[in-house]
């Protein structure tokens, strides 16, 4: 202790080397103190980190439905033979173009002449029969005018009998023009302008009504220069339906061509089994072009009624739990729970507790907080 004191070299050292010590921890704090105030720097930073918004506003969303459709005959009938017969001649063909009331083919059923010759029999005999009694009552109308003559009683049973000859003469004509009527059916006419689409009948064939005489018809008849397109719309997509929509379609036989069409007719129901509205347009075929049965790819055009809140896809966040956008108010985010509409070209309609002007943010995620400081 008395040598340092005494020796002013040692003692300068030791101050020296005090003073260094110093120096290196306050470096070393300061060193310490700047590292924690640039994470908390940084933390600031990454959550008031600037956020692209948008604001929201109302519009109408266009979209289109892309849906196969069947292309089916306007028209379309099954002919049988309305009474037990056989074929007797053939008129047409597959592929043969008729008119309407034009002679398709002709049958022949013996014993339906002989009922109508029985019938025409019955009604001469009754016509002869009651000829006889009216005559017999107007002798007597006449006679009683001479007073004493005739009964009141006579005359009053004469008028009965022939009231009732003139009865069952009547019903004896109607059967007769019954059993005429029927020998018509044995001509099979078009009822309408077509294309016979098929044929199962050969000469001399024994026909008759479905289920009795023929399981299959003698003619199927097609009208094939005006068609129908039939298209069902999923439930989602039917609000925005009206029969005004004009459609575009096309079929794999013609790619390169596009036809066009008009929404004619609405079903006003969904289908029980799938669940959409069946609707149909008609197509105009004249150049037949188109066949029936043909599969379409159908644009159908679904345009917005009323204006609705349209936002950027990218602002609905669709988690397991929620959908909903991010509302920024009050420099804090809300969640806001919405129904998606429609979607087209990176834009939605969404439904929701939201009013115009709000500011939505553009890019949202589950990230973002609710709750949290939004800058």
């Amino acid at each position: 202790m008395n040598k340092t004191r005494n020796n002013p070299s040692l003692t300068a050292l030791l101050v020296l080397n005090t003073l260094v010590a110093a120096t290196l921890f306050s470096g070393c704090s300061s060193s310490d103190g700047e590292g924690s105030d640039k994470k908390e720097n940084k933390a600031v930073a990454v959550t008031a980190a600037p956020v692209e918004t948008v604001a929201l506003q109302k519009g109408r969303l266009s979209t289109a439905l892309f849906t196969p459709g069947e292309l089916i005959a306007y028209q379309q009938v099954d002919l049988y033979a309305k009474e037990n017969s056989f074929v007797k001649r053939l008129y047409v063909d597959v592929g043969s173009e008729v008119r309407e009331g034009q002679l398709l083919a002709t049958l022949e059923a013996p014993e339906l002449g002989s009922q109508l010759a029985s019938a025409l029999s019955r009604v001469k005999s009754q016509e002869a029969i009651y000829i006889a009694s009216k005559a017999n009552y107007e002798r007597l109308v006449e006679t009683s005018k001479t007073p004493g003559t005739i009964s009141q009683n006579d005359i009053d049973q004469a008028d009965a009998r022939q009231k009732s000859d003139l009865a069952q003469l009547e019903a004896f004509k109607s059967a007769y023009n019954q059993v005429a009527e029927t020998l018509k059916y044995l001509e099979i006419r078009a009822p309408f302008n077509g294309v016979i689409s098929a044929r199962n009948v050969n000469l001399g064939a024994y026909v008759g009504p479905s289920g009795k005489g023929s399981e299959f018809p003698l003619f199927t008849l097609q009208e094939q220069r005006h068609l129908r397109l039939v298209v069902s719309v999923p439930e989602a997509y039917t609000g925005y339906l009206n029969d005004q929509n004009e459609v575009h379609f096309t079929v794999k036989a013609l790619p390169n061509e596009v036809f066009h069409a008009k929404v004619r007719r609405l079903a006003g129901a969904l289908d029980n089994r799938l669940r959409a509205e069946r609707i149909e347009m008609d197509v105009f075929n004249n150049d037949k072009k188109l066949l029936p049965g043909m599969v379409a790819e159908v644009n159908v055009p679904l345009p917005a009624r009323d204006s609705t809140f349209i936002v950027p896809s990218t602002a609905v966040v669709n988690s397991t739990e929620r959908i909903f956008v991010i509302r920024v108010a009050g420099g804090k985010a809300q969640w806001v729970d919405i129904k998606p509409g429609r979607s087209d070209k990176g834009k939605m309609e969404v439904y929701g507790d939201l009013h115009e002007g709000d500011t939505i943010v553009k890019v949202a995620s589950e990230e973002r907080r609710d709750g949290s400081p939004v800058h």
